[in-house]
């Protein structure tokens, strides 16, 4: 990525349902072309995950419905603002950044089919924001969470633990190169001025890399070149 700074951000998909989604609209609108988001799946990922458990279909089916119930949020994101523009691929989301606006990442295009990204419910939007970061270049990852405050510092493992993020993420993480931190979904009012100054949002994930590592087997590619480039 040739800009100079920009962050990553998660929303999750329990934002459809939150009071808080309005004001991280707000926020990400007033910081274009420095915010690239991730969308959640939320309750469009939910009606996948009943339905494998009511008819069986394959994991993969399910990833695949998974990655495209987080489009669906994005899309649905991008409806509400017109500084968010969807992208799906490395290029797209350069484009938007270069023109000053916010991209909305549809994931399907560069995450089906790789094979570090394993078909599995251990793997949702929080380990590819984490792997978004690491292929476009982006120094710092937020997770926007509901449940209140976060301890400072929190350990990636103990977020695991505790169910707030994915079984997968620390070794996502560990693989990106980025810095992460977590931040209450009430929280937004001080976040602008954080991503404008570049200054920290929310409280640190610390990461022990020798613990993520072992949570999923090696197959991250050794290749340098990014996901997704292209037109």
């Amino acid at each position: 990525m040739s800009d100079s700074y920009f962050i990553v951000v998660k929303l999750g998909g329990s934002f459809a349902r939150s009071r808080h989604l309005a004001g991280w609209v707000d926020v990400l609108a007033n910081c274009g072309g420095r915010s690239v988001v991730v969308p959640g799946g939320g309750p469009f990922a939910d009606v996948v995950r009943h339905t494998q458990a009511k008819i069986g279909f394959s994991d993969a089916a399910a990833h695949h419905l998974a990655l495209l119930a987080m489009e669906q949020f994005g899309r649905a994101l991008a409806s509400l603002s017109p500084n968010f523009c969807v992208a799906d691929s490395a290029a797209a989301i350069r484009r938007v950044l270069r023109a000053g606006d916010v991209p909305i990442w549809l994931p399907t295009k560069m995450v089906l089919r790789r094979p570090e990204i394993l078909s599995s419910w251990d793997v949702t939007s929080d380990s590819l924001a984490a792997w978004l970061a690491g292929n476009i270049g982006a120094k710092q990852l937020v997770l926007v969470k509901h449940g209140g405050q976060f301890d400072d510092p929190v350990r990636a493992i103990d977020l695991v633990a505790r169910g707030i993020v994915d079984r997968a993420f620390p070794r996502f993480l560990a693989a990106s190169g980025a810095q992460a931190s977590i931040v209450a979904a009430k929280a937004y009012a001080s976040a602008e001025r954080a991503i404008s100054s570049r200054g920290g949002l929310g409280t640190p994930i610390d990461l022990h890399q020798l613990v993520a590592k072992r949570l999923l087997p090696q197959v991250w590619p050794k290749s340098k070149s990014h996901a997704g480039d292209g037109p």
